[in-house]
């Protein structure tokens, strides 16, 4: 099961994609979450010790030059586009309560980005590794926005779960994303509402996102948000009705997935 969490920045992307990754941590399941987001906050989400000295993959220049035989930061030039990348979520990525933590970090964001730079390459490389050659569940934290998607980073993954408050701003996000990920042809296409309050937020949320189906309504919590901002790490989250909205998604998305298998 390959996921990728989007949606405007704010909207709890992090929260859920932790609240997911912990919750199938849980039932046995090998599970590496993927900080895709350079901003993101999902190390402290999930606990980990000391957050802050986690390298990002993209700033492991020795390693990047290693297998893609160029020094990261140098656009141009020759290096391998294929280099070898299935042994770093094992060795190279950090692992607590049973979750792999992948940060990906920026990347060389020089002139645009998608730029032809080793450290670009060994990325694509290493998410396309992930996604195709692993059993693992996968959970991908994008960037805030849509920037990612326009890049084409979100193909290959089984589903793409669109987190949305009762907002104009993240519903207007959030159907130009729902576009987007229908252009890059990902079948399954979900939202999921956060920090809703109540009835009139629900029926926002829904005349919002049209005939989109909204798999889950987790309510505001003061906890939910602490914990997107990178101050509570998610175990505190997942208790009351905010858990039990999440293992409901949770349990959803087991017997979509095994339905179709």
């Amino acid at each position: 099961m390959k996921l990728a969490i989007a949606g405007k920045g704010g909207v709890g992307k992090t929260t859920l994609s932790a609240s997911l990754a912990t919750l199938f941590a849980r039932t046995g399941a090998r599970v590496i979450a993927v900080d895709a987001d350079p901003d993101s906050n999902l190390a402290a989400t999930l606990g980990f010790p000391r957050p802050e000295d986690i390298t990002p993959v993209s700033e492991m220049s020795d390693l990047i030059a290693e297998r893609t035989g160029a020094q990261p930061g140098v656009p141009g030039g020759i290096f391998t586009l294929n280099p070898k990348v299935d042994d770093i979520p094992e060795v190279f990525c950090p692992e607590h309560r049973g979750i792999r933590l992948l940060a990906m970090g920026g990347g060389n964001r020089e002139g645009g980005s998608g730029c032809l730079c080793p450290e670009n390459a060994f990325l694509r490389a290493l998410t396309t590794h992930i996604l195709f050659g692993r059993d693992d569940v996968v959970i991908f934290d994008m960037v805030a926005g849509i920037e990612h998607l326009t890049r084409g980073t979100a193909q290959g993954v089984d589903a793409l779960i669109v987190v949305v408050e009762p907002g104009a701003r993240s519903l207007e996000t959030a159907r130009r994303v729902i576009g987007l990920g229908a252009d890059l042809r990902i079948r399954r296409i979900w939202a999921v509402a956060n920090k809703v309050r109540g009835e009139d937020d629900r029926a926002f949320v829904l005349k919002g996102v049209g005939d989109l189906e909204v798999v889950a309504f987790i309510p505001y919590s003061s906890d939910v948000v602490e914990s997107g901002m990178g101050r509570k790490d998610i175990s505190g989250v997942l208790e009351g009705d905010v858990g039990d909205e999440i293992q409901k998604l949770q349990v959803y998305l087991v017997q979509e997935f095994s339905q179709s298998a």
